[in-house]
């Protein structure tokens, strides 16, 4: 019998108001603070745009302007919907309600694209491959990122654009700052092989979740740890469940937003042309955003009372790349050799120039 897609109404909402303040701020000094959607009795189109983190996030925030751009460039015409923080659907079925015409626009990590049938999206999990997000970008603002979302049409997906969400950290209820550090733990991580082997690497056992049960998962001991930005640990409550954050910047985590060839081909071109635009810009806010908040975050983080924040010392930050260099050789059959070189490539003017 096929598995059927149900809305997720049971999951309670999550409002952590933390990052409340940064995003006012943030927003009055971009001139994009947010307006009241225009909506015409009738909209002629109706978009449901679902996603698995809060309405405070970087990408809530970017589906949010991206509803009111839509709203004020088509006078209500047009009308997005956004179901954030898996209030309709989560991570395990997701991709399942786009497949059946159950919402029409997703933002899935990047991790879960592997999981679809599409092994070369797992790249942007190889733990210590990007420095910083101006190497990211030239890969997902350049040729190769034209050809990733190009490929996921093999998965009956028409690919939108990317997001960053930033780097991430580890936390656990002790420092992670060495691989002795790791041994034993039980590590959340989306279902990815590479964050597994990452975290098998390390030392540590491996738990997929779904990201709404990480808060739970931890609170309950079901798993010791997590890796996050800094912006899901503090809208999800973390350091309600975890004493130590350790700042490692070992992995990047980032979106592709995406959706249905079905959909997509039944507009007109006009209408394409209105949601790629406004999608475009409502990605380079939530982009914006995202490189902003990152950098308030850290200092927020160092605030809370309860929260223990660590650094990684060059000799300990060696020793963790020498372990993510292993991950990195085992996976470039699967990601694809030329795939790997051509990001690599991408990104050493970067690294040539000292960014």
């Amino acid at each position: 019998m096929p598995n059927r897609v149900r809305p997720n109404h049971a999951r309670p909402l999550r409002r952590r108001p933390l990052l409340h303040g940064l995003l006012v701020t943030f927003a009055g000094l971009s001139g994009l603070a947010p307006a009241r959607p225009v909506r015409s009795a009738r909209p002629e189109l109706l978009v449901r745009f679902s996603h698995v983190v809060t309405p405070d996030t970087p990408k809530g925030r970017m589906a949010l302007h991206f509803r009111q751009l839509v709203a004020q460039r088509s006078a209500g015409r047009i009308r997005v919907e956004v179901y954030p923080d898996s209030e309709l659907y989560g991570d395990e079925d997701e991709f399942e309600a786009l497949k059946l015409g159950a919402v029409e626009l997703l933002a899935p990590s990047l991790s879960k694209f592997g999981q679809a049938g599409l092994p070369e999206f797992e790249v942007f999990d190889l733990p210590f491959l990007f420095d910083d997000l101006a190497q990211v970008r030239r890969v997902t603002q350049g040729p190769v990122g034209r050809r990733l979302l190009d490929r996921l049409a093999r998965q009956q997906m028409v690919g939108l654009g990317f997001m960053d969400s930033g780097f991430k950290q580890m936390s656990a209820n002790r420092p992670l700052r060495a691989l002795a550090d790791f041994k034993g733990l039980r590590l959340r991580v989306q279902a990815s092989r590479v964050l597994v082997a990452q975290m098998r690497a390390l030392g540590a056992e491996p738990v997929v979740l779904p990201f709404g049960e990480t808060r739970s998962a931890l609170a309950s001991g079901v798993v010791d740890g997590a890796e996050n930005p800094l912006s899901n640990f503090l809208t999800q409550g973390l350091d309600g469940a975890q004493t130590d954050l350790t700042l490692t910047r070992h992995g990047y985590l980032g979106y592709a937003v995406v959706s249905h060839p079905r959909f997509w081909d039944s507009l007109s071109a006009a209408d394409q042309a209105l949601l790629r635009q406004a999608l475009t810009e409502a990605i380079e806010f939530g982009n914006r955003l995202s490189a902003e908040l990152d950098r308030q975050a850290l200092e927020q983080v160092r605030r809370l009372p309860r929260l223990r924040v660590h650094e990684l010392s060059p000799a300990q930050r060696a020793e963790l790349q020498r372990t993510a260099q292993a991950v990195q050789l085992g996976f470039e059959r699967r990601v694809g050799a030329g795939l790997l070189a051509e990001v690599r490539g991408a990104i050493a003017p970067t690294t040539a120039a000292g960014d």
